[in-house]
Order: C-alpha cells, then sequence, then structure tokens
C-alpha cells in the first residue's frame, strides 16, 4: 500500500533554466490547504533553495493529479516559465502517458475524439470535479494504443495502454478511457462505482476499498514529456514505478 504522502520525488534532468522529476504518487502538485500537508512544491523550494535566493523562482510547468506518477517540467527563472509557457500555449509540449485499464479493449490502436464536460452541468452528480463526455462539451482527442494484456489473479483481465492527450482537459485520459469500457485500475471518481471516491475521503483507505478498488490509486502515469520549439527541443522518459509494473507482472 502507498502511503498517504509519498515526497520521495527523483531527479530526472536539471540545467541552470529548469529542473525535470519523477513524482511519485499520492504527492500533490501544489499546496491546497493549511494543514501543512507535503507537496511537491515543498520539496521543489527545498532543493532550489540556492536558486531562489538569488532571484529564481518554481513554475511548474505541466500539473499531475495527486494520484498520478511521472514526468514533471519545472522553469527555475522567468525566461523559462516564459519560454515553456508559450510552449504549452501552442501545443509545442507533447506528452505520453502509460495506464493500467480493466478489461481488454478489442482494439490496437484508437483515435477518440469525444467532448468532454463537467457532470454536474447536465445531470446530478455528488462529485462536484466529475467530467463526463457529452456533445455539449469542448472538444477533447487523445490518441491510445495497447501496448499489453495480462490476466491478474484478483483484477482479472488487465492491459497496459499508452496515451496521448492531443488536447489538455481536466481528468481527459480518465474520462476517456472510462467512456470506452476501460476505466484505469484504482481510479475512484471514473470507476465502476464513484461511492469509492466518496467513502475515501470521509474514511482514507480502508480493507474495503482495497477490495473494491484492487489498487490503493489510479495507475495513471506520466511517461514521456517532450517540449519542440524552433528554439529549443528536448524530450524525457520516467520508467513506469514498481507498484504499477508489479500488476503486469
Amino acid at each position: 500500500m502507498l502511503r498517504a504522502v509519498n515526497t520521495a520525488f527523483t531527479l530526472v534532468d536539471e540545467t541552470d533554466d529548469f529542473i525535470v522529476v519523477d513524482k511519485p504518487a499520492p504527492l500533490q502538485i501544489h499546496p491546497s490547504t493549511p494543514d501543512g500537508t507535503p507537496t511537491l512544491w515543498h520539496g521543489l523550494k527545498a532543493l532550489l533553495a540556492y536558486e531562489l535566493a538569488n532571484g529564481g523562482q518554481i513554475s511548474i510547468i505541466n500539473r499531475l493529479d495527486r494520484e498520478t506518477s511521472g514526468t514533471v517540467l519545472v522553469a527555475k527563472h522567468a525566461a523559462a516559465a516564459r519560454l515553456f509557457g508559450i510552449a504549452m500555449q501552442e501545443r509545442q509540449i507533447h506528452k505520453q502517458y502509460q495506464a493500467i485499464v480493466l478489461g481488454w479493449p478489442n482494439w490496437e490502436t484508437l483515435d477518440l475524439e469525444a467532448p468532454i464536460l463537467r457532470r454536474g452541468e447536465v445531470e446530478e452528480s455528488p462529485i462536484w470535479v466529475k467530467q463526463r463526455v457529452h456533445e455539449s462539451g469542448a472538444a477533447c482527442r487523445t490518441d491510445f494504443r495497447v501496448l499489453r494484456r495480462v490476466e491478474h489473479p484478483l483484477a482479472g483481465k488487465l492491459a497496459l495502454v499508452e496515451a496521448r492527450p492531443i488536447t489538455g482537459r481536466m481528468h481527459q485520459i480518465r474520462v476517456h478511457l472510462a467512456h470506452l469500457g476501460h476505466p484505469i485500475l484504482g481510479d475512484k471518481i471514473y470507476g465502476a462505482d464513484e461511492r469509492c471516491y466518496l467513502d475515501f475521503i470521509e474514511t482514507g483507505w480502508t480493507p474495503d476499498l482495497a477490495r473494491r478498488l484492487f489498487f490503493s490509486r489510479q495507475a495513471l502515469h506520466s511517461h514521456r514529456l517532450e517540449v519542440s520549439t524552433p528554439d529549443f527541443s528536448q524530450a524525457w522518459d520516467c520508467q513506469l514505478p514498481a507498484e504499477m509494473a508489479a500488476w503486469l507482472d
């Protein structure tokens, strides 16, 4: 079982302009509550104390959910933040994820265009942030590829899927995979029973949730991040974490 907070991020690459880390799960990117829970931002603040003391800054370029692991790019000063910010707006930053999903897709590759909106806009939803596919939503596209199929003694048929989001909507990969009938292993919101999320908020991780979800966090990993602009081109990879890879053995 993962700890409630896992602060052990790994340094992937560093220059005078940026730092790239492999964020573990569960670890929140930014502070959102006053209770002092450690976040990636706190860890970067300690790591980059010298840069901050000399006029630098921490600008996290790509944000991941607390329960999503993987590649995070951070600018260390304003000029780098502008460069990467413009690259993000111009869709010159390309992301590749790996997800373990329930069931075996009946396709090898699939380019899905399915608009997304907040579910509460069109129907009752006990979870405010939950999204859904709907014709009135914002345009949304994800390209999928099946990498591997396995049969697990507890969870049954599982597949490792590569996901390349072309757009950048909230929960996009999770929503699209659930829409296709293959929710991500351990996904408390978009799995078979959204009560898992509500119960988790109330009680934390319990043996009952372990029985219903199998995995204590969503099996989604930011595997590759690539920046390709006229002035800068580089890519970084983060291997599938051990706690996810174990489901494929």
